[in-house]
């Protein structure tokens, strides 16, 4: 049985990629914080990003001390917790949504170890397909990384914008899904501008790895969607969901599907 959860998980990441690549689209990457607004509405958010055209979505485990997200999403993730939001919850989520297209397991890695040593397992049984670690840079527990890397879940690495080009490529090979390319330094939230030094940075990046990239941190309107796509195979939207949804679940919706359009157009 584990065997089976180890291929259907990771693989339907790498089919979703693969499909995206032969039809020549771009993917949409689209973030949720689990349990924001509520429960019932992060299920409802869940289904109708699906519907309104993204293809992968990352799936935030409330924390405590989110140091890399910007004001949008801690705000969100503090008030999941208040409303009892935790990992096991998350999963319980992530079953309910029953998503035809990929999760990935967003989280730091104090509510992952805190979840037991079975925390992957039942993940991949609760239809995650891979997981995402924001404070476990390349090298700094190999133990951790290897539990991670054999779980049968795609192990997506992040690499930012001053990752010299030889660690870019060993961060892309012990990773797998995709790699995530921080657009600029800081945290999490919108932006006006790209960063006019992105281009090159995708493009050393891609000197080093066949994986697909995805490149998040700051988008928030359609122009800039379609601008950055052009560098990558996708782009992550994040905030700019998290702040609409916390209006109205329908506006993050709407936004989600111009960012859509944008990309397909």
């Amino acid at each position: 049985m584990a065997s089976t959860l180890a291929t259907t998980s990771s693989d339907r990441l790498d089919l979703k990629f693969a499909e995206l690549r032969s039809a020549g689209r771009k993917a949409l990457v689209c973030y949720v914080t689990a349990g924001y607004p509520d429960y019932a509405q992060s299920l409802d958010l869940i289904c109708g990003l699906e519907d309104a055209g993204a293809d992968v979505i990352e799936v935030g485990v409330p924390f405590s001390d989110p140091i890399a997200d910007g004001p949008v999403i801690q705000e969100s993730s503090h008030r999941a917790l208040a409303l009892g939001m935790n990992l096991d919850r998350t999963l319980d989520l992530v079953t309910d949504a029953r998503s035809e297209i990929p999760i990935v397991l967003f989280s730091y890695l104090n509510p992952i170890l805190s979840a037991g040593p079975d925390v992957l397992e039942r993940s991949r049984s609760a239809g995650v397909d891979g997981i995402l670690v924001t404070d476990l840079p390349l090298g700094a527990d190999p133990s951790r990384e290897t539990w991670l890397a054999s779980s049968g879940l795609a192990f997506i690495r992040l690499v930012a914008p001053t990752t010299p080009l030889e660690r870019m490529r060993e961060i892309a090979l012990k990773g797998s899904g995709f790699v995530y390319l921080i657009s600029r330094m800081g945290v999490t939230g919108e932006q006006k501008m790209v960063n006019p030094e992105l281009a090159a940075t995708a493009s050393r990046l891609r000197s080093v790895t066949e994986l697909p990239i995805c490149i998040g941190f700051g988008i928030s309107e359609a122009s800039q969607a379609r601008e950055t796509a052009r560098m990558a195979d996708g782009i992550v939207v994040g905030s700019a969901i998290v702040r609409e949804s916390g209006v109205d679940i329908a506006r993050a919706i709407s936004l989600t599907k111009s960012f859509r359009a944008a990309l397909d157009g």
